[in-house]
């Protein structure tokens, strides 16, 4: 089988792009990372990229005069990489209809709850976490699923449940949860990229 082509758009730190740069040198992912693509020019996942050699390129949204154009810049660059999969690797940026509807169901994003709990719009970074332990909920964890154009509303592919600890706080809390999504996002592209998900409506099968 041949190698897979991963694009993985990060807007942060880019701790899980290095798991998965990890696993694609470790050949746990059948695939090659052609390129990366950050939405802000200080992410520290830029670093990541390039000390492992792959090309990068900052398309921020303040650079553009409407999200039109800004998806534009995005799909033209996403294309010159040529990927059979886009990797959203805490990117923070909406991805547009026409990148959503250019690569369907083989865009996966990571989020740091239980979809559909503390999900959707304004739910990120520690603010996720924040909302769970105000709800006062016992478990937490990670979800990846494949885009749609919705918020955290595509068909759910991989999930994998964080306990509440007493004491916890938002730190605390994300630091277990990303473990959790550094495991499930590299489980579920390697699953992709060994052509093993199987999308029918909102439902994702994972073949033998």
């Amino acid at each position: 089988m041949s190698l897979k082509r991963i694009v993985v758009m990060i807007s942060g730190g880019g701790s899980n792009l290095q798991a998965v740069i990890d696993a694609v040198e470790a050949k746990a992912v059948n695939a090659e990372i052609t390129g990366v693509i950050a939405s802000r020019p200080d992410a520290y996942g830029l670093v990541r990229a390039g000390e492992a050699s792959i090309p990068a390129q900052v398309i921020s949204r303040k650079d553009f005069k409407s999200a039109a154009d800004f998806d534009t810049a995005n799909l033209n660059t996403i294309r010159a990489f040529k990927p059979d999969l886009i990797i959203l690797a805490g990117y923070l940026a909406m991805i547009g209809a026409p990148i959503v509807e250019a690569f369907r169901n083989r865009i996966i994003n990571i989020h740091p709850s239980l979809i559909p709990a503390f999900c959707g719009k304004g739910y990120y970074g520690e603010k996720v976490h924040q909302a769970v332990l105000d709800y006062g909920a016992r478990f937490s964890g990670a979800t990846t699923h494949f885009v749609d154009e919705g918020a955290d509303t595509g068909p759910v592919i991989m999930q994998k449940t964080v306990p509440v600890l007493e004491g916890d706080t938002a730190k605390s809390l994300a630091r277990r949860v990303l473990d959790a999504e550094h495991e499930i996002l590299v489980k579920s592209a390697a699953l992709f990229c060994d052509d093993r998900l199987k999308v029918s409506g909102r439902k994702v099968t994972v073949l033998d």
